[in-house]
């Protein structure tokens, strides 16, 4: 693991996926910077702060230009939804889009040239097994994940060669609020109790349980290290072998 302090964004960093992720990097001894809407959360984190909506073009180049030069970028800000293509409404796929894949894009261009121009960064997204398989009812949230791996696949061919990289992180469902709400529909929906509703879920991929927030944020964190110099364009599936890519 590096052990030169650097500055690391984490968006969506003060719950979740994004403070296991935060913690992560401030024991491999970054100097962490959470981002969000939740300024609760985030000052409960512990960490440096900023409130910024990842969706917000001026509000993300003020953060960058505030900070000065971000070493490492994690995108972990999200959302998700459910509905039948046919009933997703435009307001949903267009909130998925800006959020998952927008917020990614604006923060993404607004630090790789700095690290271009230092010859070392690390830019990783949070994408998810959806960036890489269909599955009924998530139109929206697998379209804006996709997305996100082809950016992280494109920024890592325009940086290949040089001292920065960029990946993606794809898990299966995680242990987090967003899973638990999930969870809470499909049991709703089914009629089932909270175990069956999330032992219907997990038996979707081989693994056969949800992974925890400290299994992505290793990934990551490694993602993030010196020791990943030659790791590039790539996600790492986290779902127990379901995908093999």
């Amino acid at each position: 693991m590096s052990v030169s302090p650097r500055v690391a964004v984490v968006t969506g960093g003060a719950k979740g996926i994004g403070l296991a992720c935060s913690q992560a990097l401030a024991a491999a001894g970054h100097r962490v910077v959470v981002t969000g809407r939740d300024e609760a959360a985030m000052e409960a984190s512990g960490f440096d702060w900023l409130a910024v909506d990842v969706t917000d073009p001026d509000a993300v180049i003020s953060a960058v230009e505030g900070l000065g030069v971000v070493d490492i970028l994690v995108n972990n800000a999200g959302v998700s939804m459910s509905a039948p293509v046919h009933r997703t409404t435009i307001e949903d796929w267009n909130h998925a889009f800006a959020v998952n894949a927008t917020g990614a894009f604006l923060w993404t261009r607004s630090v790789v040239a700095p690290m271009r121009d230092q010859n070392w960064g690390r830019i990783v997204t949070v994408a998810s097994t959806s960036s890489h398989a269909g599955t009924p009812y998530i139109s929206a949230y697998a379209a804006s994940k996709h997305a996100v791996l082809g950016l992280m696949r494109v920024v890592a061919a325009e940086v290949a060669g040089t001292g920065v990289t960029a990946n993606c992180v794809s898990p299966t469902f995680v242990r987090t609020e967003m899973t638990g709400r999930t969870i809470a529909n499909i049991a709703q929906q089914t009629n089932r109790s909270t175990g069956e509703a999330e032992a219907a879920l997990v038996g979707q991929a081989a693994l056969g349980r949800l992974v925890e927030p400290e299994e992505v944020a290793a990934a990551v964190s490694y993602l993030c290290s010196d020791a990943a110099a030659a790791t590039n364009a790539q996600s790492i599936i986290l779902d127990g072998g379901t995908l093999q890519l």
